[in-house]
């Protein structure tokens, strides 16, 4: 019965595909350099042959001095594409759209036999047909969008601003991106010839246009795709010569690529754009307060080498700026954080580095490490990683290290891969990894830096001052040197009698709070792994692999008073066998039997472990401290065992939306303990008005991840949400939550909303 699941997913998976490769037109006309997407690929990989059909989602890209002629099958309405002119072709159920991404588009659309509206939509605008014949001209460089009639009458939508104008025979509408829109009389000789019938006199230079879309990733941060940009067109007479542009993404960072010693070779990573900028106008809530944000987001490419930038101001309600991160002259190591990535070459080419924001980061296949992100508290903790690594023939390498601001606070998470192909004949991969953590006490908050955690520090802006056992805001005798007489408390341990008049054994204070330089609490973990692709082709590839992985936690006592005894212990998990196998492109699914002594589980680094890398505890009056296998791990003997199935899907949709879900299901003698993971990514490209839409629900090692009104500190939840303003302006809401313990011993829910409207140019 367990197989039903997965027999559902592929049997929808092949609906869809029928009903999307439906016909729905045919290219009666071509000449020179056209192109064809299908439906589902990520290239224009096929020329484009006279009469050859096009299904429903196919894409044509028209190169310079060319043209092509697209006729619908069902009521001979015909589109004609001038040069440097892309489009594609969308039916559903009642309506019929041509998606113009930018060039020359002239239609000709039908009444008679005709069952579905007509419509036309760019970047900027959306034009609703009956019947008539008129041109689209569309230039998303400038943002304008201009549609000239020939005969009949279509109404124009400005999508930013919803306008909406008429147009008939011998006028025109110009729409723009930021909501204007208007009707005047078209110039004589202003609609474009006919491709056909016009021979083309002078033209741009041929030049590659289309940039491979990326693949849709399974990861609780937004993937992006590079569109290309047409050239400029003038007017019919005289077609001018320009560079090739491409949009410049959303997002100035991309999610790092799987590792390629278990994923094998990767195409190379598509050209970016030389420079891009992005704004951000909005709100974000830090330590409590809420701030009026103003972001620039520069991101510059000068031919491998890239970098991005997060300029950042935060304004309260009175218009003052917060100074925690602009006080460079006392903090230089404040200038780290401004910078967003800085990166050399992809991980495809021999040598490539990156520093600054690390997200997806999984070795091997997940054993250890899967899907780790450094930028989960993004902005109100900002880490600093780097990742580097090198593919030398068979033999590839990677590194990674989680905050190099760590260092100073006794450690941070540093990851180790290195992997060795035999032969491209003889595909056997064979990897080893490596993870520690020096001090998972590293992972509590410190704002003044004087190595006690804010939740023990009294006065956690100050760094000289720690102690108020009274709480009153007097601190505590015995602060240090530099703090004057006049501060200290007089009653300090609050009994109303001046310390002054007590002896000294009647003064009860707190003492010296837990010190992260004088604790400390490592982890680390090795792995194994080795590999095989039984089957490699365009409809199906299987791969079978064994992983063995260790886990070690030291025993680690607290110097302070601070409860904190963690007893030594170590486990060990071995995955065999696993099978991973992709159908169509569009399906994937892994099954493993996993095996499990001591204290092991499977994915300990995951994509929310700085959130419970150290978590706080609070009861009766007390705090404290658990490192993240101390409640995972109930058991501290390190005897126990278990095994059970664990098992994954991913649906690629036809690049309309990706959903990947994984659940694990491990017996220890009479006990089960399940994980959760899901996330759904809408692809906002095929969604008006939304430019990113992406959810994720994470639950690992609990008796019943699927028990939503009771969640606990293992519970991550989130999505981000942009509303698209206008071509390039994005309303995003972008939301995370979990749960910390509040100090009375309840579970909180941590909400973290950052509201930002976005500009990329």
């Amino acid at each position: 019965m367990k197989s039903v699941p997965f027999k559902i997913i592929f049997a929808a998976a092949i609906l869809s595909t029928n009903l999307l490769a439906q016909p729905i037109a045919v290219l009666a006309g071509s000449h020179g350099d056209v192109l064809i997407k299908r439906m589902g690929r990520d290239a224009f990989s096929e020329k484009a042959a006279l009469g050859v059909s096009l299904n429903n989602g196919d894409a044509v890209k028209v190169g310079a001095l060319s043209y092509a002629s697209v006729m619908y099958i069902n009521d001979k309405s015909v589109v004609k594409l001038r040069e440097n002119t892309q489009l594609q072709l969308m039916d559903t159920q009642n309506t019929r759209t041509v998606d113009v991404d930018f060039g020359t588009m002239l239609s000709t659309v039908m009444k008679e036999g005709r069952r579905k509206t007509f419509r036309v939509q760019t970047p900027s605008s959306v034009v609703s047909v009956i019947g008539t014949e008129f041109a689209s001209i569309v230039d998303p460089i400038s943002g304008v969008d201009q549609f000239i009639g020939k005969s009949g009458n279509f109404d124009v939508m400005n999508l930013a601003s919803g306008q909406t104008v008429s147009v008939g025979p011998g006028q025109k509408a110009v729409s723009n991106a930021v909501g204007n829109l208007v009707q005047a009389p078209a110039t004589p000789g202003e609609y474009p010839p006919d491709p056909e019938t016009t021979p083309y006199e002078q033209g741009p230079k041929p030049s590659e246009r289309e940039a491979p879309k990326k693949s849709t990733q399974t990861k609780p941060k937004q993937q992006n795709q590079t569109k290309p940009q047409p050239q400029k067109e003038a007017a019919p007479q005289e077609d001018k010569k320009q560079e090739t542009e491409t949009e410049p993404e959303t997002q100035p960072d991309e999610p790092d690529a799987p590792d390629s010693g278990v994923e094998g070779k990767k195409p190379p990573a598509p050209p970016k754009k030389p420079f891009g900028m992005g704004l951000g106008i909005g709100s974000a809530t830090l330590d409590g307060v809420l701030y009026n944000q103003l972001s620039l987001r520069p991101e510059v490419n000068i031919g491998k080498l890239g970098f991005g930038l997060d300029l950042v101001i935060y304004l309260d309600n009175e218009g003052n700026i917060r100074p925690d991160e602009w006080d460079i002259k006392n903090d230089p190591s404040m200038l780290l954080d401004k910078i967003l990535f800085i990166r050399y070459a992809d991980k495809t080419d021999p040598a490539w580095v990156k520093y600054g924001s690390i997200d997806g980061m999984t070795l091997g296949y997940g054993g250890l490490m899967s899907g780790y992100s450094n930028m989960m508290e993004f902005p109100s903790v900002r880490r600093v990683g780097i990742n580097t690594g090198f593919n030398l023939g068979p033999v590839s390498g990677e590194i990674f290290l989680a905050n190099v601001k760590d260092f100073s606070r006794g450690g941070t998470l540093i990851g180790f891969r290195t992997a060795y192909t035999i032969s491209d004949n003889f595909p056997l991969s064979i990897g080893m990894n490596y993870v520690t953590d020096a001090n998972m006490f590293s992972g509590l908050k410190d704002r003044d830096e004087d190595t006690f955690p804010d939740v023990f520090d009294d006065f956690p802006d100050d760094s000289t001052l720690w102690n108020d056992t009274d709480g009153d805001g007097w601190p505590d005798p015995g602060q240090g040197s530099s703090v004057p007489d006049s501060l200290i408390d007089i009653d300090a341990d609050g009994d109303n009698i001046v310390d002054g008049n007590e002896n000294a054994d009647e003064i009860l204070l707190k003492a010296t709070p837990f010190s992260l330089q004088e604790n400390k609490a490592s982890v680390s973990g090795w792995a194994v792994d080795i590999g095989y692709p039984l089957l490699q082709s365009s409809i199906i590839d299987l791969t079978v692999y064994a992983e063995y992985n260790s886990l070690s936690f030291p025993a680690s006592v607290a110097s302070d008073t601070v409860s904190f005894n963690r007893p030594e212990r170590s486990g060990t998990g071995l995955s065999i066998p696993g099978v991973r196998s992709s159908l169509f492109g569009l399906l994937h699914l892994s099954l493993e039997y996993r095996l499990i002594n001591g204290s092991y589980v499977p994915q300990f680094f995951d994509q929310s472990y700085d959130l419970n890398r150290v978590v706080t505890q609070s009861f009766a009056g007390a705090t404290s401290i658990q490192t993240k296998d101390m409640f995972v791990f109930t058991d501290s003997s390190g005897t126990t065992s278990s095994q059970g199935l664990f098992g994954s899907a991913s649906l690629d949709l036809f690049s309309l939306a990706t959903f990947s879900a994984s659940y694990a299901n491990m017996r220890m003698d009479t006990t089960d303990y399940k994980s959760f993971y899901a996330f759904i990514n809408l692809n906002a490209e095929n969604i008006p008005k939304v430019s990113t839409a992406m959810a994720y629900y994470q639950r690992n090692n609990d008796d019943n991840p699927f028990d939503f009104e009771n969640p606990t500190v293992n519970t991550v939840m989130g999505y981000r949400v942009g509303y698209e303003l206008s071509k390039g302006v994005s309303l995003i809401w972008d939301f995370r939550q979990y749960y910390r313990d509040d100090g009375t011993g309840k579970l909180q829910p941590i909400k973290q909303t950052t509201v930002e409207t976005a500009f990329n140019f």
